[in-house]
C-alpha cells in the first residue's frame, strides 16, 4: 500500500520536528507531506533541510482544514493519512493503518496516548446514533482514509475552523462508509498539547455544532435535541464555575449571548449549505485549488 501523510502544521517547529522523526523511524516509506500554515517560527527553513519531507505547501489561511485539504489534493498514495503536528506515532501506527485498510475499511482512526504526571490517558471508540444513522467519529490528528473514501466526501469542510473532523465523520457515515476505531494505530503526546483548546470559544463550539447537524440531516427532531442538549450541558458546567466563583456571573451571561449567536448562525448556514450541495460538501476538495501560494516539491 502507498501511504501519504499529511501533516497540517501552525507556528509548531520544534513539535513537528518531532512529529516528523517519528514518521522518518515507524513509517519510512510513506510520502510526507508536511503544509505550513502562515507560520514565523522558522519552520519553513526547518523542514527544507531535511531529506525525509517529500513535499511541503506554504498556505496563507490559518485554518487547519484548508491545510488538510490542500495535502490531500496534493497527495498520491492510494491511501491518504492526516496526522497532527504535535503527535509523533508509535510503532505500531503504519502496521495499523496498512492492515486496517487492507481488510475494506474506508477509514481507520486510533487513540492518543497523553502522558501525565500520574501516567498515561488514552481514549476509546466513539459512536453515535443520529436520525437512524450509526458515526464513528474519528481523530482528525490521527486517521487514515482509502482515497476513493476522502474523495466521495470531498475532505473537509473549509467552512468550520473547528469540528471538521466530526462533520466528515457525519458525511462518511452518510455515504455508507465504514470507519475503523484500532487501538494500534497510537499516536503520543504530551497532555495538553494535541491540539486542543485550552479556553473555549463557545460561539464557534456551538456555531460549528448547528452548521454540522443542519447540513447533514436537515430539520430531523435529532437536530434541535442535540443543540439543546450541548447548550444546557454547557450551561451548566460553567454555572458551576460560577457558584466555585471561578467565573464572573456576568462572563456566564456573555456566554450565554455567543451560544445563542453561535447556533443561529451555524443554523443559517448549514441549511444553506445543505440546499447548495444536498449531502456533499460545497466547501471542500473541489470547492477551490488556490491554496498553495508557495511549493517545495523533492518528489
Amino acid at each position: 500500500m502507498e501511504l501519504s501523510v499529511v501533516v497540517p502544521t501552525l507556528n509548531g517547529r520544534e513539535r513537528l520536528e518531532r512529529c516528523l522523526d517519528a514518521l522518518a523511524d515507524h513509517a519510512p516509506d510513506a510520502e510526507v507531506v508536511v503544509v505550513n500554515g502562515p507560520s514565523s517560527d522558522g519552520t519553513t527553513g526547518m523542514v527544507r533541510e531535511r531529506d525525509d519531507v517529500d513535499l511541503l505547501l506554504e498556505i496563507s489561511d490559518r485554518n487547519v482544514n484548508v491545510a488538510r485539504n490542500a495535502g490531500i489534493e496534493a497527495s498520491t498514495g492510494e491511501a491518504v493519512a492526516v496526522l497532527g503536528y504535535r503527535l509523533a506515532v508509535e510503532p505500531s501506527w503504519y502496521d495499523a493503518v496498512e492492515s486496517t485498510l487492507s481488510d475494506g475499511a474506508d477509514a481507520v482512526t486510533g487513540p492518543t496516548h497523553r502522558t501525565l504526571r500520574a501516567g498515561m490517558t488514552t481514549e476509546d471508540e466513539e459512536t453515535r446514533t443520529y436520525a437512524g444513522r450509526s458515526v464513528t467519529f474519528f481523530n482528525g490528528n490521527n486517521v487514515a482514509f482509502a482515497r476513493d473514501a476522502v474523495e466521495a466526501i470531498d475532505g473537509f469542510d473549509e467552512y468550520l475552523e473547528r469540528g471538521g473532523a466530526r462533520d466528515a465523520s457525519h458525511r462518511l457515515a452518510g455515504a455508507d462508509r465504514t470507519v475503523a476505531w484500532t487501538p494500534e494505530m497510537s499516536v503520543r503526546g504530551e497532555y495538553g498539547t494535541d491540539g486542543g483548546r485550552t479556553e473555549h470559544d463557545w460561539g464557534w463550539r456551538h456555531r460549528s455544532l448547528a452548521y454540522q447537524l443542519c447540513k447533514n440531516y436537515g430539520v430531523h427532531h435529532c437536530v434541535p435535541r442535540r443543540m439543546a442538549g450541548l447548550a444546557v450541558s454547557d450551561a451548566v458546567a460553567v454555572a458551576k464555575d460560577v457558584v466555585r466563583g471561578d467565573v464572573e456571573p456576568s462572563a456566564w451571561l456573555g456566554n450565554g449571548r455567543s451560544v445563542l449567536r453561535g447556533i443561529v448562525a451555524g443554523s443559517k448556514d448549514g441549511f444553506a449549505a445543505r440546499s447548495r450541495d444536498g449531502d456533499g460538501n460545497p466547501n471542500g476538495l473541489a470547492d477551490r485549488h488556490d491554496r498553495v501560494v508557495e511549493r517545495y516539491d523533492w518528489r
